[in-house]
């Protein structure tokens, strides 16, 4: 027998309109984390742009390495301290420890003061000092460069006055000579593409795994899930396992097309950058499944996932330079595990970093990872309660 027909409605009501209104926003009401993004992207979204992200970084650290301490070259340094592009924040002993702290990411500059430096410029010779710049990323040193040769004229003429006046001519009595390390022709491609693996890593590896639980309770199979013998720990990494393959297999990718594509050197170890890739998915594999525990939906784990990827594509010092950035800015960045991966990705592609120039980006990512891992176990033991 077939069932009988629904009763057709005649015409539009305005009180049955006004009914399915009131429950969708009853609905808004109840789903906290949808509302919570409502609110909190466009926040987030305002600040970020308006207020962190900077095309014209300022303040960039800088290290000196002295080797003639003159009149002249206290008046250099007094001159870079004043400027607004560079920061001098240490002096080292030599050129080597320069091109150590280069390597590692602790300073963007290193200004050389030859030893005979005072005594050519007093004879006429045009002597020049050296500034060595981390070019990996061509944005964060070029207007900073484009400023050191206004440096040059005002220490010349506070100095080279009464007898010393006749070295105030032209060319200028001393100048700069800039070597741009690890970049020299500020290819876009080698800055971007080496940080394009932490990005897509951040954005498949925290997806995927952020659906992973959420998708198990709309499926109905959670309850099986929780009445067999197994450990929350157990659960959580027999979950991220598989997807760690998968991860390796999008970094393995990437570098093919990076090498044979885009031509981007590689002057460090396959094997560090697999060790750093790994530990990197581990953390972005953890967070995903504390957000998969935290959702109760699988529309609420995406936007979930959105929330996290948001700041860190744009905190990292992917797509905007990360010395430009305010301090809470840079707090916020030092958090995330996208921002020590492009680091250490960048340092063994173009640099050529070795283990211990490493250490410095891979113990928070390890650190990162245990911390999630156990907010994951905690809110998984508080879905089984």
């Amino acid at each position: 027998m077939n069932a009988a027909p629904s009763p057709r409605v005649a015409r539009f009501s305005f009180a049955r309109w006004w009914s399915i209104v009131q429950k969708e926003f009853l609905q808004l009401r109840r789903d906290r984390v949808t509302f919570a993004m409502i609110v909190g992207i466009p926040i987030i979204q305002l600040a970020l742009f308006g207020f962190a992200i900077n095309d014209d970084p300022k303040h960039l650290p800088t290290a000196v390495v002295v080797s003639d301490q003159s009149p002249f070259v206290r008046s250099f340094i007094s001159a870079l301290k004043h400027s607004d592009y560079f920061d001098v924040v240490e002096s080292l002993p030599d050129e080597a420890s320069g091109r150590r702290a280069l390597a590692r990411g602790d300073v963007q500059f290193v200004v050389s003061v030859p030893v005979d430096f005072s005594r050519r410029l007093l004879r006429g010779e045009h002597p020049s000092l050296l500034v060595e710049a981390d070019a990996t990323d061509p944005v964060a040193t070029a207007s900073a460069l484009q400023a050191l040769p206004n440096l040059v004229q005002p220490v010349i003429d506070k100095d080279l006055t009464g007898a010393l006046a006749h070295l105030n001519g032209r060319p200028a009595a001393f100048g700069i000579q800039v070597h741009r390390l690890y970049n020299p022709e500020g290819i876009t491609q080698y800055n971007v593409v080496p940080g394009l693996i932490g990005v897509i890593l951040t954005m498949t590896m925290v997806m995927m795994t952020g659906l992973a639980i959420t998708r198990e309770r709309e499926r109905g199979t959670m309850e099986n899930l929780l009445a067999t013998p197994v450990q929350p720990l157990e659960v959580m990494t027999g979950k991220i396992v598989p997807y760690v393959f998968i991860g390796l297999l999008q970094v393995s990718i990437i570098l093919a097309a990076a090498r044979l594509v885009f031509h981007v050197p590689f002057a460090g170890s396959l094997i560090a950058l697999y060790v750093a890739a790994l530990l990197f998915i581990a953390a972005n594999l953890t967070v995903g499944i504390t957000l998969s525990s935290l959702a109760q939906n699988q529309l609420q784990g995406m936007q979930l996932t959105f929330f996290y990827f948001l700041p860190s594509i744009l905190l990292s010092g992917f797509l905007f330079p990360f010395a430009g950035m305010p301090v809470w800015a840079r707090f916020i960045g030092d958090l995330l595990p996208l921002t020590y991966f492009t680091r250490l990705v960048r340092g063994i592609l173009l640099k050529g970093i070795g283990w211990s120039d490493m250490w410095p980006s891979v113990w928070p990512l390890a650190l990162f990872t245990l911390l999630v891992m156990g907010v994951a176990v905690r809110f998984y033991r508080r879905t089984l309660d």
